[in-house]
C-alpha cells in the first residue's frame, strides 16, 4: 500500500511544477496532479520552492487552505472517477459537471471526501463510504 508522508506529497507535487515550469517529461499521476495545479494559479508560488514548501504550515485558524492537501484531494477524486469507485461517483460528477461546470462538480466532490476523511479522523474510524456518497447525492439534488 503506498502510505506517502507529508514530506513526499509535498516534494511530489513541487517536483511536478518543476517538471512543468521546464518543460521537461513527466509520468501520468504528474500529468493528473499538473491538470489540478494548472487550475489553481493560487498555488504556483506555494509550489515553487522545496525547501520553503516542507517547511511551511497551513493551519486551519490561519483561514487559507493548504495547497497540498486541496491537490491531494483533486488526486483522489480524479482517480476515483477514472475508476468509478465508489460505484456511481462518475455519473453522479457527470451530471454535477452538466450543472456547474467540471473544476466546480471536482470542488464538489472535494468537499464531501474531506468531510469523510475528517470524520474518519475525528471517529478513529474508518472512511463511511455511505456518507460519502449520500453527501455527493445531496450535491448532485442540490
Amino acid at each position: 500500500m503506498f502510505d506517502p508522508s507529508r514530506a513526499d506529497v509535498r516534494r511530489f507535487f513541487c517536483e511536478t511544477w518543476r517538471k512543468h515550469r521546464e518543460k521537461l517529461p513527466s509520468s501520468p499521476l504528474e500529468a493528473i496532479a499538473l491538470d489540478a495545479i494548472l487550475l489553481h494559479p493560487e498555488y504556483h508560488d506555494d509550489l515553487a520552492s522545496i525547501d520553503e514548501a516542507l517547511a511551511r504550515e497551513y493551519p486551519a485558524e490561519a483561514g487559507r487552505t493548504n495547497p497540498f492537501l486541496h491537490l491531494s484531494l483533486h488526486l483522489a477524486v480524479a482517480e476515483q472517477l477514472q475508476i468509478d469507485q465508489p460505484s456511481g461517483i462518475r455519473a453522479a460528477w457527470q451530471r454535477l459537471a452538466a450543472r456547474c461546470g467540471g473544476h466546480d462538480a471536482t470542488h464538489a466532490l472535494i468537499d464531501c471526501l474531506a468531510e469523510t476523511v475528517w470524520r474518519s479522523q475525528r471517529d478513529g474510524a474508518p472512511p463511511d463510504g455511505d456518507a460519502y456518497l449520500a453527501c455527493v447525492q445531496g450535491k448532485v439534488q442540490g
